[in-house]
């Protein structure tokens, strides 16, 4: 630990007409290599090399992965513009890297030091003066200022909401940057102000930064773009000559030289070229290809081998997400009912061979998830919000304890639709207008047709007119972005520490801008408050109280269908990847994995490819 003598001149900033003071009768602030959201971070100062990597990994080889789905034309991951190509984040380098063997603690990587303020209304980062952009420019404060005020100006509305508190981005001098909060009630953000990526200023400050493009641009990571074809394929070089690649959090890490992402219209197709090892590796979310697909020549003779890695996140939330900008799903009846349709004992018997678990929470399989009646602690948060939250958050236990046979479960749903002013009138069910309730489900992909109908078939019985419509990725996000849609599939994952992001995924803010994670259109004041709890808690205990509250408001306002997850991550690779194990606690990270290029030769070999 090294402290830094701070001017007395400097004990309270002016900032925007606002006073930032230092705390009272702080004359050092300590300059540390890493931070913990709660405690301390568990590696020392001196510490070589993130636990779980093996450091003297080889390098070389080559994984090819499927981007199944989607094409792609831009390589810039930050605007609302185009579709981006996977992987494109492996480029740039952020001030802070995460160590996946802990909740949440980050460690330097632009940046060699850092120093927060004890009352959190700012924090300082020693930029490390060797960093460099992949054209040979120095990384400075001047273009982490740039970068902040750029992504937060014309970038995607992730980054506004996500930074909201960060009043201002000061450079100090060319290698200290400054970020000064508005508010020091959000623990995480003097941690996640560290995940900003890093854009050359002297690169993106004469181009449309608004535009797509499909240029190669230089970031400051351990990858470089080595070609572009659009729509069809992207490919990663390994940089030799990359700045970082003895640093501690680096050492082990980035071990592959070339990645490459084909891009399959249909996973059947990618699948089949995994089998004839086009593909390197691929992460296998078919229930039905995990249970019996493997049973060809490669795998039976040891050429392709499984993996499971349990998760070490809450299982991520994935649904059927309602519309809510549109009139016939205001009526929390109707979501109930249209709920009742998914039928997931069926699926899971006859699709999925018993391999999946309901969700039954936004923040599924962790502590953070609500259970039972709510607390003492939990209804302090919402009491104040009784007369807007449905009566069930209060006196119904969760989860939610639906009929689990099918007919049951219509006859409810039926029975909602009646309480909505619903009737059925010639087979049809149609609003006291004679306006017939119609539903259409938009997929980019097929493989989740098999998903939806069955549901179909159900809303069919009780008289709603549904149908699915599968468009290709561009239309998917064109309509996405201008809220043309009934309903889509939607994911919302959460991590061990949820944070500023819930601000994206759930508030009245982001109901109605383009690309946010709010794809529900969610515009709730109880959920705008204990979503700035959930931002503000200074403990462990106040995080999973206000989780657990608000996961009982979104689970009773039946926003989405929720579906279903397997607290796992299977993956199938060809065996010429080594990887250390034990995997990591809290994530799989991949850029710990390396290729044994003896047996990659061999695997060639005998598939007769280069």
């Amino acid at each position: 630990m090294r402290f830094v003598l701070r001017s007395t001149l400097c004990c309270c900033l002016l900032i925007g007409g606002w006073a930032s003071p230092l705390a009272a009768g702080a004359d050092t602030v300590p300059t540390v290599h890493g931070l913990a959201l709660y405690d301390e971070p568990a590696l020392p100062e001196d510490f070589s090399h993130f636990p779980y990597v093996e450091p003297d990994a080889p390098k070389g080889g080559t994984m090819t992965q499927a981007a199944v789905g989607s094409s792609f034309d831009s390589t810039n991951p930050f605007i609302i513009r185009g579709t981006p190509a996977i992987g494109i984040g492996q480029i740039y380098d952020t001030l802070l890297t995460e160590n996946a063997d802990e909740p949440f603690s980050v460690y330097g990587l632009l940046a060699e030091g850092i120093r927060l303020d004890p009352e959190r209304y700012w924090i300082e980062f020693d930029l490390r003066p060797e960093a460099r952009f992949h054209d040979g420019e120095p990384v400075t404060a001047e273009d982490v200022v740039f970068s902040f005020n750029l992504l937060i100006e014309e970038g995607n509305p992730f980054y506004r909401g996500y930074y909201a508190d960060v009043e201002r981005v000061v450079a100090l001098d060319p290698h200290i940057v400054r970020f000064e909060f508005s508010t020091n009630h959000s623990r995480e953000l003097p941690l996640i102000v560290g995940q900003l990526p890093i854009l050359p200023k002297h690169y993106w400050e004469e181009r449309d930064f608004s535009a797509p493009t499909l240029a190669r641009h230089p970031g400051s990571g351990p990858y470089r773009i080595a070609s572009v074809e659009p729509g069809r394929r992207i490919v990663y070089r390994r940089d030799d000559d990359y700045w970082g690649r003895d640093l501690p959090v680096n050492v082990g890490r980035h071990n592959i030289d070339r990645l490459i992402y084909d891009y399959y219209r249909d996973r059947d197709i990618a699948w089949e070229a995994f089998k004839a090892g086009v593909m390197d590796y691929r992460i296998d979310a078919r229930a039905a290809t995990w249970a019996i697909g493997y049973d060809f020549p490669a795998y039976r003779d040891g050429l392709v081998k499984r993996i499971t890695v349990p998760d070490g996140q809450p299982s991520r939330m994935q649904s059927f997400v309602f519309n809510l900008r549109r009139d016939k799903f205001q009526d929390p009846r109707v979501r109930e009912a249209l709920n009742l349709t998914f039928d997931f004992p069926w699926l899971n018997a006859n699709l999925f061979y018993d391999s999946y678990h309901p969700t039954e929470s936004y923040f599924q399989n962790s502590e953070m998830a609500a259970e039972g009646l709510p607390s003492e602690a939990e209804l302090e948060l919402l009491e104040p919000h009784r007369d807007e939250l449905p009566a069930r958050v209060f006196d119904s236990p969760v989860p939610i304890d639906h009929p689990e046979d099918l007919r049951e479960r219509l006859r409810l749903a039926y029975d909602l639709l009646l309480e909505a002013g619903y009737e059925v009138r010639d087979g049809r069910l149609v609003d006291e207008r004679g306006r017939p309730l119609t539903v259409e489900v938009m997929l980019f992909d097929s493989g989740m047709e098999r998903v939806v109908q069955p549901m179909l078939r159900n809303m069919s019985r009780l008289g709603v007119q549904g149908r699915l419509r599968i468009v290709d990725i561009n239309q998917f996000l064109n309509r996405l972005r201008s809220f043309d849609f009934d309903i889509v599939v939607g994911q919302f994952p959460q991590s061990n520490n949820p944070g500023n992001e819930q601000r994206e995924y759930w508030t009245s803010e982001f109901a109605h801008s383009p690309q946010s994670r709010n794809l529900m259109g969610l515009e709730s004041p109880a959920v705008d408050e204990l979503v700035e709890r959930i931002i503000r808690a200074d403990s462990r205990e106040e995080l999973n109280t206000a989780t657990r509250a608000l996961d009982r408001v979104l689970l009773w306002s039946f926003i989405t269908v929720p579906q279903y997850h397997s607290g796992e991550t299977r993956i199938a690779v060809w065996d010429k990847f080594g990887y250390p194990e034990p995997f990591p606690k809290y994530g799989l990270d991949l850029s710990a994995w390396w290729v044994d290029t003896a047996r990659e030769a061999e695997l060639n070999r005998r598939l007769r490819r280069r």
